[in-house]
């Protein structure tokens, strides 16, 4: 990738950020995070990277927030397009930005000085990464550090929150549930193969409330990726005995809850795996959301070992 990293990107954001107020429990959990939009634009100077344009929604964290001053840390997802994405006739040399639509993840720290009544200054350090989860290939992904100063507009400063209701402990605290799910998701083999190969999935988890932030989770799933059935017949010798590329898994797991958002983190092992096309365990991230206290919908990545696997849209109930 050396001959991609040959110049240093700029860009601009615009933001619009609501402060929570304590009108729902998890606020003061948080002690009061700020919720977001961000449209984001950078202009890589490169003319086989291009440029990108981005929006994300995130949560800005106050780690430290006095009348005059505030350090915050902000995370956020969103999509981002991209307007020079690899072609294999026209432009072979971008090996890590495969399609115009991708995924993309922000990080930022960020120190808030109040300059005046409504006005502060803002400068911080930054991460933003875009992929879009090998649903097309190559994709190594962009990982863009980035230092940052701007100015933020407060309506309200000092923050003065509602009043706390005397009581906020969840009712499901303590209380065990079922998850049942599955998901469908496309990935690419190679470059050369341009097909899109049908990924699907189906999890039985249990799960236990363990505090007013905390979801814990143990269960099994199933995979059937369809693109292994390809990637043997590439490879093999004997086209009549080849082993079964279906796979199960046990996982442990996590979510961290924002009223009916959560942030889900799991860790599995497979336990059935004839076709040893990846390492023995996988890992996930994604976001859920109820959109009812029983039905969900989420939207995962899965990865091997840190590389990306498959971007996987679920729905499922809770039981």
């Amino acid at each position: 990738m050396k001959h991609l990293a040959v110049s240093h990107p700029t860009g601009v954001e615009l933001n619009l950020q609501r402060q929570t107020n304590g009108s729902e429990p998890w606020h003061s959990w948080y002690r009061y995070p700020k919720l977001g939009v961000a449209l984001v634009y950078y202009d890589y100077h490169n003319p086989v990277l291009g440029r990108s344009y981005a929006a994300t929604t995130y949560i800005n964290k106050s780690f430290l927030r006095t009348p005059r001053h505030e350090v915050n840390f902000r995370i956020g997802t969103g999509l981002a397009y991209f307007s020079n994405p690899f072609n294999l006739e026209t432009n072979h040399k971008n090996t890590i930005v495969s399609s115009r639509l991708n995924a993309t993840m922000q990080m930022r720290l960020e120190y808030d000085v109040a300059v005046a009544q409504h006005l502060g200054l803002l400068v911080g350090l930054g991460l933003n990464h875009y992929s879009n989860g090998a649903t097309t290939k190559p994709n190594f992904g962009i990982n863009l550090p980035t230092v940052f100063v701007g100015f933020n507009y407060h309506q309200q400063r000092p923050f003065v929150p509602a009043i706390v209701p005397a009581d906020d402990t969840p009712a499901d605290l303590g209380r065990n549930f079922l998850n049942l799910s599955t998901s469908l998701g496309f990935k690419q083999r190679s470059p050369i193969d341009r097909q899109k190969y049908l990924v699907h999935s189906v999890s039985v988890l249990g799960g236990r409330r363990v505090g007013r932030k905390s979801n814990l989770l143990v269960g099994l799933e199933g995979f059937y990726d369809r693109s292994l059935i390809q990637e043997q017949r590439d490879t093999a010798r004997n086209a009549d005995t080849l082993p079964d590329v279906k796979k199960a898994g046990v996982l442990v797991g996590h979510e961290l809850l924002f009223g009916r958002l959560a942030v889900v983190t799991h860790l599995g092992f497979y336990i059935y795996n004839p076709y040893k096309s990846n390492k023995f365990y996988y890992e996930r991230i994604g976001l859920k959301y109820h959109v009812t206290d029983r039905l969900f919908g989420a939207v995962d990545l899965k990865v091997h070992r840190g590389s990306a696997d498959v971007i996987e849209w679920k729905v499922g109930v809770k039981l």
